[in-house]
């Protein structure tokens, strides 16, 4: 079982280099372009040379400038959870829904009703047009 270690090993640089090429967006890629970058890491993945590269030179591993992390105020006000039967808002919605589901339903209802009766007044037409 140790013998297969380093394969895994490699192999799982390797798949990690990848991946992780693939979702870096294009603007946080250094030296050379993206696709450039994907060729490297799967062209020299089993001599690890292609998954070291990018993960030294390839990625920008400084957070990028201009105030992407949150501000202190949202730090230190985290939203709290609240469970459904205690939102007001979810409760609200549910009971919209109910309306406008019954309204549905008895939309539905007076369409059956008619329906009905105009079948029935179709069977009484039939039946006295036989008798005649």
């Amino acid at each position: 079982m140790l013998r297969y270690l380093p394969f895994l090993l490699v192999l799982a640089l390797w798949i990690y280099a990848f991946v992780d090429c693939l979702n870096t967006p294009e603007e946080e890629v250094r030296g050379l372009p993206k696709v450039i970058w994907v060729i490297i890491i799967l062209l020299f993945g089993e001599v690890l040379v292609g998954p070291v590269a990018w993960l030294v030179a390839g990625r920008n591993r400084r957070g990028p400038a201009g105030g992407s992390t949150p501000s202190e105020w949202h730090r230190n006000h985290r939203t709290q959870f609240v469970a459904p039967d205690d939102n007001p808002e979810f409760l609200n919605s549910l009971k919209a829904e109910n309306r406008k589901d019954e309204s549905l339903l008895k939309d539905w209802e007076a369409d059956l009703r008619r329906r009905e009766e105009e079948l029935k007044r179709r069977e009484e037409q039939t039946r006295s047009d036989e008798e005649s």
